[in-house]
């Protein structure tokens, strides 16, 4: 994927900081048996909780706990993170890397997995009202690489994550009006929160809610062989991935219909423990 690979010893130092940061969000992770120990995947989820990312730390967390050692996990993420240099370092040596067609097939052909997020900046800018929705604009871009390379998709949906945060809107127009896809950023969400009150961009606080990851099993048209030049064909896997995605997280909503009340009360009760 480039001339290095995941550094094991960095990913080995800095998990137990990734698990106490997950703990403020009461992980739970599920299907795990659906994703292979080893060899190539394409690993693809719904996008939320903008820059506190829960989705992507347990993901990603759960990737590199469950495969094989020795399978390298590989997550893509936004060129403008890479823009800062010592934090371009430390993704690198966990196996982050710029976003790009490129990036993502040449993880698979070193016989990873892959973690992309296909909806990006679009999806995990969506409003309150819409974070019970997979929405991966239109991007099919996944689709045509895993028939390109020929290996399993597997799904997996987060719920919770975008109950972190209060975003009132992407700022589609204020992202133009800024001349900011010449960084290719097509947002510029307005979020509501402590302590900044509402405020464009700046980070505010976000709510504990729990998260829960669900890893499903490979979706059926991609172990089977297809042409990736076939517009109808991409097109109607597309409508099943999101169809299979969206009935996961209306379970998961049903299973926990208040994430923040439930992660609330999660936090409590682990208080309440340690001070028995």
């Amino acid at each position: 994927m480039s001339n290095r690979m995941p550094d094991p010893d960095f990913i080995r130092r800095v998990l137990p900081l990734g698990r106490a940061y997950a703990r403020y969000f009461s992980p739970e992770v599920s299907g795990l048996e659906n994703l292979p120990a080893s060899g190539p995947v394409l690993v693809i989820g719904n996008h939320c909780g903008l820059y506190w990312m829960p989705d992507a730390w347990i993901t990603g967390m759960s990737l590199v706990e469950h495969r094989e050692a020795g399978e390298p996990s590989y997550g893509l993420a936004h060129d403008l993170l890479f823009r800062v240099p010592v934090l371009a370092e430390a993704l690198r040596r966990a196996g982050i890397r710029p976003a790009s067609h490129d990036a993502a097939e040449a993880g698979l052909k070193d016989g990873g997995a892959v973690l992309v997020y296909p909806g990006g900046d679009w999806e995990i800018c969506r409003p309150w009202s819409e974070r019970n929705r997979v929405d991966f604009g239109g991007r099919d871009g996944y689709i045509r690489l895993a028939l390109r390379a020929g290996v399993p998709v597997v799904p997996v949906v987060t719920h919770g994550s975008h109950d972190t945060l209060i975003v009132l809107g992407r700022g589609a127009d204020t992202a133009a009006l800024l001349g900011l896809d010449r960084l290719r950023v097509k947002v510029f969400p307005y979020i509501l929160g402590f302590p900044f009150g509402v405020t464009p961009v700046l980070p505010q606080l976000p709510l504990p809610a729990k998260v829960h990851v669900s890893f499903l099993p490979p979706l059926d048209w991609s172990l089977e062989p297809g042409d990736p030049d076939d517009d109808s064909r991409v097109a109607a896997h597309y409508a099943a991935t999101e169809r299979v995605m969206q009935a996961e997280l209306d379970r998961l909503r049903t299973q926990c219909p208040n994430p923040i009340a439930a992660g609330v009360g999660s936090l409590l009760a682990g208080i309440a423990s340690k001070l028995r």
